[in-house]
């Protein structure tokens, strides 16, 4: 690892904005490239503007930095692709390709690309999914998720390509906006709590979901990309998770620290993506193959987001 050299695409996302960040603090600021479509990023790394569509753009990329390991964040999400169906397939796919084809030629050495909760549909058990069971998206992101999963298995038992990939619950940070996903109200509510005291909520109050904290999250992604390859034993993607909660449970957390916080309900179409999603995830296969364990629970992930979304609108007054 030591002689590594990463590449981040989109890192200007949700994940990508941390993940950077721990990255260059472990192996050193000299050893990570972000890049994302965006001309210009504040990252304390060197900084490329790429498009991920660009195969030959990527790969001159890839060759002039020699670049060992991406880890490839870009994607569009559950809700955005809805309405923008063509190009969420295009580019969550495409996209995926251009990096795998890369470590197929053996270029790169490792890629982290994650999947998600999307890939489940409303065939599936929607308590403690397990790892292995129906999968039957009805989203195009959950589409293109499972067949990124199979694409990658393949890449690994036909090339050898050496991929690994999560299957990412919700995610919720305090250091970036939401993206565009069916379960961002579990981020803006936080923002709203502060900014306001109020939240209109676009699924219903009893509405639970598999959420993650975002360090949780990039520990994680961290973790399984250094684990040893044969721990890895599932080359499609892992279940991962931490909590399971409902936006009743989340206002009720939020109101220990603002008592009079109000919510009110107004379902849009992401209720009904969200009411085909997993309720709990069972994630005893990444636990037992690489030791995965999660930090923190709901009470514990509120106060360290009000805390610091607290200080953060404090140094933007």
């Amino acid at each position: 690892m030591s002689n590594s050299r990463i590449l981040v695409i989109g890192a200007c996302g949700q994940v990508g904005t941390e993940l950077v960040e721990n990255l260059a603090d472990k192996f050193g600021r000299d050893r990570v490239i972000a890049s994302d479509i965006r001309d210009e990023a504040n990252f304390d790394v060197p900084y490329l503007r790429l498009d991920v569509l660009d195969r030959n753009g990527v790969r001159q990329a890839v060759i002039d930095h020699e670049i060992t390991e991406v880890y490839h964040l870009a994607a569009m999400l559950s809700a955005t692709a809805e309405q923008k169906p063509d190009l969420g397939w295009q580019l969550n796919m495409d996209s995926l390709f251009n990096v795998l084809d890369l470590a197929k030629e053996g270029i790169l050495k490792k890629i982290f690309w994650p999947s998600s909760i999307a890939v489940f549909g409303p065939t599936t058990p929607r308590q403690s999914t397990p790892q292995r069971t129906i999968i039957e998206p009805t989203t195009v992101y959950g589409i293109s998720k499972q067949a990124g999963e199979r694409w990658c298995e393949y890449y690994h038992d036909r090339w050898g390509v050496d991929v690994r990939s999560i299957r990412y619950p919700g995610l919720i940070g305090w250091k970036s906006l939401p993206g565009g996903g069916t379960t961002d109200y579990a981020v803006d509510i936080y923002h709203q709590a502060l900014a306001s005291g109020n939240y209109e909520c676009f699924l219903n109050a009893d509405t639970s979901l598999p959420m993650m904290y975002m360090s949780d999250a990039v520990k994680a992604t961290m973790d399984i990309m250094q684990a040893p390859a044969d721990q890895i034993k599932i080359r499609s993607s892992y279940n991962i998770s931490a909590m399971s909660f409902n936006p009743d449970e989340v206002a009720n957390s939020i109101r220990d620290h603002i008592s009079d916080f109000g919510i009110t309900y107004k379902p849009d179409f992401r209720q009904e993506i969200a009411g085909n999603w997993p309720a709990s995830i069972d994630d005893q296969e990444a636990r037992q193959d690489w030791g995965w364990s999660h930090s923190y629970d709901l009470d514990a992930m509120t106060t360290d987001m009000l805390e610091n979304l607290a200080k953060l609108l404090k140094a933007t007054d």
